[in-house]
């Protein structure tokens, strides 16, 4: 594995897991059970588990964009360069 290859799949995992965090603190704070809040983000309840477990590969980037938008979540993007 080249360590451009590390560097992006670093940076994909670190845009999945901040967005895992900001959907468990919007899902914790909807006070509703498992089965009522995957529901409205129009996901499975297996599938919110998993989200709330943490298990960041069982989720694209793409995937989270949704749950997120559907949470209520407005996601910003910062680019930077790159030192090379």
């Amino acid at each position: 594995m080249t360590n451009e290859n590390t560097e992006t799949e670093a940076a994909n995992m670190k845009a999945r897991s901040e967005l895992i965090i900001a959907l468990h603190y919007v899902v914790e704070g909807m006070g509703l059970t498992q089965a009522k809040a995957s529901k409205k983000l129009g996901i499975t309840q297996p599938r919110l588990n998993d989200l709330l477990r943490g298990r960041i590969n069982r989720f694209s980037l793409d995937s989270l964009f949704d749950i997120a938008a559907r949470a209520g979540i407005e996601v910003h993007l910062q680019f930077k360069k790159a030192a090379f």
